[in-house]
């Protein structure tokens, strides 16, 4: 009796200790999950306020994608949502974009109009003219980045912006808020003259230290028929309907408005201190005077007046014409494409208005800027700084594992393969990363000491220079970098401070452009006198250019 009551004490004990042990549990087990949900709230905290935190969970969201050609250049087997690019972004911070929304370049404002009409917006979405960005910020229809800016971007990002002053991140700001990320627009530096070095050789010419010079060159071209077959007319300086250019395009002849230091198509602070538009000035009416003298000689392309941009390319890359003014980019597009054909065409670059300086202040304006906007609502609007922060601060400065994304810059990947189809860098990056790669194949500065883009160039200069298995992409590094942009280094080239205007000044309504557009051309071709010049100031004035003229003085000061 009493073993048999000892055995039941002992099983309530048993059965007490049980039931403690599992509020114990219990207890422990709760305060474990309250230690982990504040260990994943403050992950998550982490992530969402700074530049390179990664989220506890994948992060995802759709994407407005400009899509380029060719696949924009990708590696075999690479995609817009699976490159190195966003293969790093994933490992990174734990997000993937799901390019949902994609359009050609040629098309892209257009697709992009049609989604905001829509209010049918991907969760981020890169914007390029300025009126849609006002229309989005207008309906309410993107988030505020102020405090995003502040907390994601890494402090070299923001230092980038400061190297171009305050106006341009003010080009994203509405109120006084920051409501899209604008693209840096770094200084591409004025056009080269690229000649083809190959025909000057097989004709005994020696290289030009002069546009006038060099307009012999050409016309040599043409007197030998250079690149004409039996039947064809040989074909001159390619030249764009625009006449200048800007940093997308080659085919200008700015630089030769430049040598009568004309700036047209462009708002100027004259000499005299006066604000005029640059097109209707006596040194413009001198500079088309010169071209016209360059028509009637057979150096300016005869034809250029009915050619298309895309005709003019093909016209470089088939070997028909060799010479036109392009930027030091050149060798990227369209040149890369001539350098593995039969026969090699070799081309050298040439900068030739190194002398002019340009004593005028030139005016621009935020529209041909790109800006990065997120959809309102979205949950993690931080995700476009801290996208930016990695790419264009972390992957090139700091980063020991990021070699595939920068060996994209040496394999011409065009930057529609980016999540964000932008870029962002210093104001004079191009120079300073060029002066590096250069002290470094000369062995100034060890190789180490670069960063991961130069590293990227140097790897392939070096390449091209030893003969070692020298690709297109090689060639192309080692033209851009030291052969052009040296050009530029070398010739004490010193980018202008940009002044901008604001949005409603100084857009030129498409009857005066088409009025300067067509008089221009008939001018060069010769099918109007010089004087018709006087004329055409005249119309403009009159129809629509002085209470123009009046506005952005009176806006800017004079």
């Amino acid at each position: 009796m009493e073993k048999r009551r000892n055995r039941k004490m002992r099983m309530i004990f048993l059965a007490a200790a049980v039931l403690l042990s599992f509020a114990g549990c219990k207890e422990q087990e709760k305060k474990t999950e309250e230690k982990d949900a504040k260990a994943e709230e403050k992950e998550w905290e982490e992530a969402e306020n700074t530049p390179y935190g990664k989220y506890p969970e994948l992060v995802t969201y759709t994407l407005g994608q400009m899509s380029g050609a060719n696949n924009s250049n990708l590696p075999e087997g690479n995609t817009y949502e699976d490159n190195a690019y966003t293969r790093y972004l994933r490992e990174m911070l734990n997000i993937q974009n799901e390019s949902v929304y994609m359009e050609r370049e040629e098309r892209y404002d257009e697709y992009v109009n049609i989604l905001v009409k829509d209010h049918t917006l991907p969760d981020v979405l890169v914007v390029s003219d300025r009126e849609t960005l006002h229309e989005l910020v207008e309906n309410n229809l993107v988030e505020d980045l102020t405090d995003v800016y502040e907390s994601c971007a890494s402090p070299r990002i923001k230092e980038m912006y400061d190297s171009y002053g305050g106006e341009l991140l003010e080009g994203g700001m509405f109120d006084g808020r920051l409501m899209a990320i604008p693209e840096t627009v770094i200084d591409h530096g004025p056009c080269l003259l690229w000649l083809r070095k190959d025909w000057m050789d097989e004709l005994g010419l020696d290289e030009p230290e002069s546009l006038e010079e060099a307009f012999k060159i050409i016309e040599a071209f043409r007197k030998n028929r250079m690149g004409a077959a039996p039947g064809e007319e040989p074909i001159g300086l390619l030249c764009d309907t625009s006449l200048v250019g800007t940093t997308s395009t080659n085919y200008s002849v700015e630089p030769v408005f430049d040598s009568f230091h004309a700036s047209p198509q462009r708002w100027i602070r004259n000499h005299q201190g006066e604000i005029v538009y640059g097109s209707v000035t006596e040194e413009t009416k001198k500079a088309l005077g010169y071209l016209n003298e360059l028509y009637e000689r057979g150096i300016l392309d005869t034809d250029f007046a009915l050619r298309a941009q895309n005709n003019l390319r093909d016209l470089v890359v088939e070997g028909k014409c060799g010479a036109f003014f392009g930027l030091w980019w050149t060798p990227n597009n369209p040149l890369m494409d001539t350098y593995s054909q039969e026969g090699g065409a070799e081309w050298e670059p040439y900068y030739l208005t190194g002398d002019v300086q340009m004593e005028d202040q030139r005016f621009t304006t935020f529209r041909d800027n790109k800006y990065v906007v997120v959809r309102k609502g979205y949950e993690h609007p931080e995700i476009v700084m801290k996208i930016i922060s990695v790419l264009f601060d972390y992957t090139r400065y700091e980063a020991k594992d990021a070699d595939e994304v920068n060996s994209y810059f040496a394999l011409n990947v065009d930057p529609t393969a980016r999540p964000l189809v932008i870029n962002v860098d210093y104001y004079e990056a191009t120079y300073k990363v060029t002066e590096n790669i250069r002290k470094a194949l000369n062995g100034g500065i060890s190789v180490n000491s670069l960063s991961a883009i130069e590293k990227s160039y140097y790897d392939a200069c070096s390449n091209y220079l030893e003969g070692r298995n020298v690709t297109a992409e090689d060639w192309a590094a080692y033209k851009t970098r030291i052969s052009a942009v040296g050009l530029l280094i070398d010739g004490n080239y010193k980018p202008p401070v940009r002044k901008y205007l604001e949005d409603t000044d100084g857009e030129i309504p498409e009857t005066l452009k088409k009025l300067e557009k067509n008089t221009f051309i008939q001018i060069i071709m010769g099918k109007k006198p010089l004087d018709y010049f006087d004329e055409f100031v005249k119309m403009w004035y009159e129809q629509g250019g002085k209470e123009l003229t009046e506005q952005v003085r009176k806006d800017v000061g004079k």
